[in-house]
């Protein structure tokens, strides 16, 4: 089983959204941006995402998309079945497969033990939880592409400079995690 893109989106969506407070609106082109996603396949997934009943859409001026739940209520699972429809590991998971073999098949028996596993770590799994991980990705994009970066970790260690001719893969080793910040 692979997630597609779509389903990374729309949980990247998600996330941009979880940055702000419950039920502010937020134009596609804002969340696009902050995630560097294409903005036309954005639209799409968010109806779905409407659709489902975790975000809603205000038109206008001011328009675009708010969550309507908490992050810490929205499971990563509810998001990708959102999107994708309900998880199906393989086709005899699938209810409305019709497999010969379900109900005997050892095989089967496996493959619903592991979907299970797996749907278990989607379902345990926050919006909020991840928002609080996450570093969105235009701005580690933007981050590539500026002249100087500074990390710093907070309380630890002193700011490193990067001159803009060291490229960020042959920068030297930070032992931090600490927040992206401008010079």
């Amino acid at each position: 089983m692979q997630i597609t893109r779509a389903s990374e989106y729309g949980v990247l969506g998600l996330l941009a959204l979880a940055r702000r407070p419950l039920g502010d609106v937020v134009m596609l082109e804002t969340i696009a941006a902050e995630e560097d996603i294409p903005v036309s396949f954005l639209g799409k997934i968010f109806q779905g995402l409407a659709r489902a009943g975790l975000v809603k859409s205000s038109r206008g001026s001011g328009g675009g998309f708010a969550l309507v739940r908490e992050p810490a209520t929205i499971s990563a699972l509810v998001v990708i079945e959102a999107v994708e429809g309900p998880m199906a590991l393989t086709r005899c998971l699938d209810e409305d497969s019709g497999c010969e073999h379900a109900g005997g098949c050892a095989l089967c028996g496996l493959f619903a033990e592991a979907q299970d596993r797996v749907k278990e770590v989607f379902t345990n799994t926050s919006i909020a939880t991840l928002a609080g991980r996450h570093i969105p990705g235009g701005l580690v994009r933007g981050a590539r592409d500026r002249q100087n970066i500074v990390f710093r970790s907070p309380k630890t260690l002193p700011a490193i400079d990067l001159p803009a001719e060291v490229p960020l893969e042959a920068a030297p080793p930070v032992p931090c995690a600490g927040p992206l910040v401008d010079a």
